[in-house]
Parts: C-alpha cells; sequence; structure tokens
C-alpha cells in the first residue's frame, strides 16, 4: 500500500450544514472527490419529493395532504461526486427539481413531519452504508440527521455574497430579487418546528463570504484529514 493512507482511513461521515448560496453543493462534490468518499446532496432529496407532489396534483397548501402521501414515492440517489444522480419512481429528475416551481415549493413540502422522517431514514440509510465514509450536505444533517457525524462543518456567507452566487448560477436573474427570495427562504427554514436549519454545537464554522471556492475546499479537507488523523 502507497503511503499505508488511504487505504488504511477509516470511513468518515462529514455532515455539511449552511443556508442557500454558501457554496455547500461545490464544496461538498469537491471534498468527497478529493478524498475518495460518497457524496449526498439532501436538498436535491427534498426536491425530488417536491416535484413528486407537484407532479401529481397534490394540494401543496395542506400539510394533512402531503402526510398521505409522503411515503408514495421512490427516491433513489447516486453517490458518485464526479456525477451525482436522483431518480423519482425510476425518472431522472435531475433537471426538474432545480425549476422555480419547485425550488418555490419546496420548504412548504420539507416542512411536514412526515416527509421529513421518510427523507431522514433515507439519508440515515445512504450515511451509514458508504464503504469508505461520505460527505453529507443540507440543513440539518449535523443537528438531526447524523448528529455522531465524525465532522460537523457549518458553512456560512452575507446574504449579499451568497445572492451573487445565486444569480451567477441563475442566469439573468434579479440580484435583489434573489436576495430577497434566499432571506425568506431562511426565515422559513430556521423558524421550522421540524429539525430548522441550524449550527449544530459541535459544529465548525466556516465564513465564506471573503473566500474563494478553492479556498473553502481546500479548509474542509484539511479539516477531515485532521479528523482522519485523529482517530
Amino acid at each position: 500500500m502507497e503511503n499505508g493512507a488511504a487505504p488504511t482511513a477509516k470511513p468518515v461521515i462529514v455532515a455539511i450544514d449552511g443556508p442557500s448560496g454558501t457554496g455547500k453543493s461545490s464544496t461538498s462534490k469537491a471534498v468527497a472527490a478529493q478524498l475518495g468518499l460518497s457524496y449526498l446532496d439532501t436538498g436535491a432529496q427534498y426536491r425530488a419529493i417536491t416535484w413528486w407532489m407537484v407532479h401529481n396534483g397534490i394540494d401543496l397548501a395542506d400539510p394533512t395532504a402531503i402526510a398521505a402521501v409522503a411515503g408514495k414515492p421512490e427516491i433513489v440517489s447516486g453517490t458518485d461526486p464526479a456525477a451525482p444522480t436522483i431518480t423519482v419512481d425510476g425518472v431522472d429528475v435531475a433537471a426538474p427539481i432545480r425549476t422555480q416551481e419547485v425550488t418555490s415549493k419546496v420548504s412548504a413540502v420539507s416542512a411536514v413531519p412526515e416527509v421529513r422522517t421518510r427523507i431522514t431514514e433515507l439519508q440515515r440509510s445512504l450515511a451509514t452504508g458508504a464503504e469508505q465514509g461520505i460527505v453529507v450536505e443540507g440543513r440539518d444533517i449535523g443537528t438531526t440527521v447524523l448528529p455522531d457525524a465524525d465532522l460537523k462543518v457549518f458553512l456560512t456567507a452575507s446574504p449579499e455574497a451568497r445572492a451573487a452566487r445565486r444569480s451567477g448560477e441563475l442566469k439573468g436573474a434579479d440580484l435583489h430579487a434573489t436576495r430577497e427570495a434566499l432571506i425568506k427562504r431562511d426565515a422559513a427554514d430556521s423558524s421550522r418546528k421540524t429539525s430548522p436549519l441550524a449550527k449544530a454545537d459541535d459544529a465548525v464554522e466556516v465564513d465564506t463570504t471573503e473566500l474563494t471556492l478553492a479556498q473553502v475546499i481546500e479548509c474542509v479537507v484539511t479539516l477531515v484529514e485532521e479528523k482522519r488523523a485523529g482517530k
């Protein structure tokens, strides 16, 4: 074994939380790829169940209606960081779940406890089944989904920086409108009763406002390597 390090490294579970536009997805994917870990975008799973609800005409203003069908869709997440996939009932939904229609409704759907229970179980089974370890990104991973994760990272950034990044991703998006939408979603996600967006007490906070993506990735890779070495 070369250097004797990589093949003998114990599987490590890394939780990366934070609001939209902090660089969570890009950072998580890159860290997983660099360290040979699996990768899970939990937000995509909530988007997928939301897409299914919209697609099937469920009344999203009625939490009882959402709860009643939360167990129906079959959601399968591919965990290769180089090419993460997501399907619902065998249909590839990677593109449709990123539409504005789904984005505007995901907070309402993911606030329903039955939905969170269903998706949380899915996330835990993927995390515990990852042989080399996994980077799991979301909003409540370190607090609710994987409270015993080996490493918890909470990414933050100013609303202005986050809006600039998001409007860069959403070509032609209005910066002010994007900022307002982000703040509104933060408020919804932070105040919901079930598994709110929150920083775990033992999480390492990384403010990405002034950092490049490469710097954020380097910072998290270092934290994972330190954690691995200390095991």
